[in-house]
């Protein structure tokens, strides 16, 4: 099953938004990857290769992020692991985490569930 790994500036939110997606997906892999070590704004290297290293698996991880340096980190990241099935994907990270997770419970491939998120940041709420 895919893995996810969620990135964001703030410990917290990361945190949330895996307990956000674990009620619609528990069964999905999926880790957080927020804030500092120190528990401060940021983000860390070491947090988002951990992540991905605890819920990799053959089928891949993907990688959602909030903005600005969570993405330039998470790049870092991936290149230092050219031999894992990993990929970044631009989408919002709440709306991303819970179709992706959900995708992934269902048993969709890395590039189904990518498709649906390209898709994600289109859906209108009001």
């Amino acid at each position: 099953m895919v893995g996810f790994v969620f990135v964001s500036h703030c410990e917290h939110l990361a945190e949330s938004v895996v307990e956000l997606a674990g009620m619609m997906a528990p069964e999905t892999p999926m880790a957080a990857a927020g804030g500092l070590e120190d528990g401060s704004f940021g983000t860390s290297y070491d947090k988002i290769r951990n992540a991905v290293e605890k819920v990799y698996s053959e089928d891949g991880v993907l990688v959602l992020m909030d903005m600005g340096s969570s993405v330039m980190t998470t790049e870092m990241v991936l290149e230092d692991m050219p031999d894992k099935k990993v990929k970044m994907v631009d989408c919002p990270i709440v709306e991303g985490a819970v179709t992706g997770t959900m995708d992934a419970k269902v048993g969709l491939s890395m590039e189904e569930i990518i498709s649906d998120l390209e898709q994600v940041g289109t859906i209108k709420k009001l």
